[in-house]
């Protein structure tokens, strides 16, 4: 009521390039009577059987922003309706903003204002009745301190927002990938069904915290959350036990409980902490993501895998902790440097090159244009690199066969980031580690030398390394060796065969790794 519902809506139509529907209008416009008349002469029931009639007729209908009555959505058969087809949007207003507003407003216009109370109690008499309906709309734009085109704005980041359900051992879990999430993060958590009151601590680190943390605890507080935040060094050498332990001091300070979320906002590093900190914290608390870099948002996001690192390998201590729901703002890589893009881009490449032949293709036309990742049409853009890692987790949630496929570039990978020190980003080292992989599968006869030549292209083309650091290629074996992935003593290779279709192999003879390491520059011998 008196939210700028429809001023907002065209606008966000435009924006979109939808047709645009006001119901009370519509209604008005089919029976020829003004809302008041059809109040005055047929009564409320007739009117809200009106309502419905037109949402069976809308829910069927794509590409409209529709403005809705204020009470229309306090049937839940409506709600049902509407949302089957597109997303609901609640504009909220404080009962204080919602009475200023309607004093310049004619009250005749509003059958459901006069029933002989005073305007604030009437008011306040609707907006209890509707609260309880309005907050269980999944979406929320607080609009008293926005313009109509502000709102609009968010409208339409909403509107071309993706939502892509994981379907779990245990259950699922949403992943919604949106512009400006950021803001409206507290009403995606409540949507995954984490308890209104509940605290939130959100685990980050010193690099990321200053940009979002604050906009983040605003989110979940504005939501009805109690936020806190703890924070844990970045980068891979941090990726620790003694992280973890300092991790799970803060905890204590913060008096989280069992009924509390971990959120992780941050990369890789930090999820992976922070999700082995909720997994095994008190035997387990719910554990929700935020991932801020390309990386974390095509990979680290999806699958459940927590853990930290030990002096003798990646990952080698863990555990599966599927998360409550992902909550991805591609506005978050506005902030990323370009080099950490880039590296990102190895997994976008790595699920393109897996299972998706047409997003490789569309990759290698837009090579290098790393301002994909923030316009308009970064969610689908993301949506379709994530969606391989779904399909593929989906049937292996615990990597017992095909989820391997995942490790494409992965076994090279590792092992390269050791040996520098974790100098070399993980996106490099997957990179080079896809070349090896495709040298490997066309030296066992898997796979045709263009295979390789086409994977070399695309990776250079978005500024990735395609040369090995001239270390000696059996100190790369060596460090392959403590790969957490191998099976019975043997390395288990992902091998490309083509775009789009790869296979596990684990008898792949030293020699024939060596011979590919040293093509791509590792020396021949110490």
């Amino acid at each position: 009521m008196a939210s700028g519902k429809t001023s907002s809506g065209k606008l966000a139509a435009q924006r979109l390039g939808r047709g645009f529907i006001d119901t009370d209008a519509l209604i008005e416009a089919r029976t020829g009577k003004t809302i008041p008349q059809i109040f005055s002469e047929q009564g409320e029931a007739a009117f809200r059987a009106l309502e419905t009639e037109l949402c069976r007729e809308l829910s069927a209908r794509e590409d409209l922003v529709i403005a809705t009555g204020g009470g229309l959505l306090l049937n839940p058969a409506n709600r049902q309706l509407l949302a089957a087809n597109g997303q609901l949007v609640c504009l909220r207003l404080s009962l204080e903003e919602t009475l200023r507003r309607l004093e310049d407003l004619p009250r005749a216009d509003r059958p459901m204002l006069v029933n002989g109370q005073s305007l604030p109690e009437r008011a306040a008499q609707l907006y209890q009745q509707r609260q309880a309906a309005y907050d269980s709309i999944p979406w929320q734009i607080d609009c008293a301190k926005l313009s109509p085109e502000q709102v609009a704005a968010q409208l339409a980041q909403i509107a071309r927002a993706e939502e892509l359900p994981v379907r779990t051992p245990e259950g699922s879990y949403p992943i919604h990938i949106q512009q400006g999430l950021l803001t409206r993060a507290g009403w995606a958590l409540r949507t995954a069904g984490i308890p209104q009151g509940s605290q939130v601590v959100v685990v980050s680190n010193p690099t990321v915290a200053p940009l979002y943390a604050d906009l983040l605890q605003a989110a979940l507080q504005a939501a009805g959350y109690q936020p806190g935040l703890a924070l844990i060094p970045d980068g891979e050498a941090h990726k620790t036990l003694g992280t973890l332990a300092y991790l799970y001091e803060q905890f204590l300070d913060l008096r989280l409980d069992r009924s509390g979320t971990v959120l992780a906002l941050g990369g890789g590093v930090t999820g992976d902490v922070a999700g082995f900190a909720a997994a095994s914290f008190m035997r387990g608390v719910r554990f929700a993501q935020m991932p801020t870099t390309l990386l974390s948002m095509v990979d680290a996001s999806v699958g459940g895998k927590t853990g930290v690192d030990l002096p003798r390998g990646k990952n080698l201590v863990g555990a599966f902790k599927q998360p409550a729901c992902v909550l991805i703002d591609p506005l978050c890589l506005q902030t990323l440097p370009a080099e950490e893009l880039r590296s990102g881009m190895a997994e976008v490449i790595k699920h393109a090159a897996l299972n998706d032949p047409g997003l490789f293709a569309e990759l290698e036309q837009h090579a290098g244009d790393l301002t994909l990742w923030w316009q308009d049409s970064a969610p689908q853009w993301l949506a379709r690199a994530v969606k391989v890692k779904i399909d593929v987790v989906e049937a292996d949630p615990f990597e017992q066969g095909q989820r391997a496929l995942l490790n494409l570039g992965h076994t090279t990978g590792h092992a390269l980031e050791q040996l520098s020190g974790f100098a070399l980003r993980h996106g490099e080292g997957v990179s080079i580690g896809m070349l090896a992989a495709a040298r490997i599968a066309a030296r066992l006869g898997l796979a045709d030398e263009a295979l390789a030549d086409r994977l070399r292209a695309c990776l250079q083309g978005w500024g990735l390394p395609v040369t090995c650091p001239p270390l000696p290629a059996a100190d790369i074996l060596a460090a392959m060796r403590h790969d957490k992935k191998k099976q019975s003593g043997a390395l288990r290779w992902a091998l490309p065969l083509a775009i789009g279709r790869a296979e596990i192999h684990s008898s792949v003879p030293d020699t024939t790794i060596l011979e590919a390491l040293v093509e791509l520059g590792a020396r021949r011998e110490a």
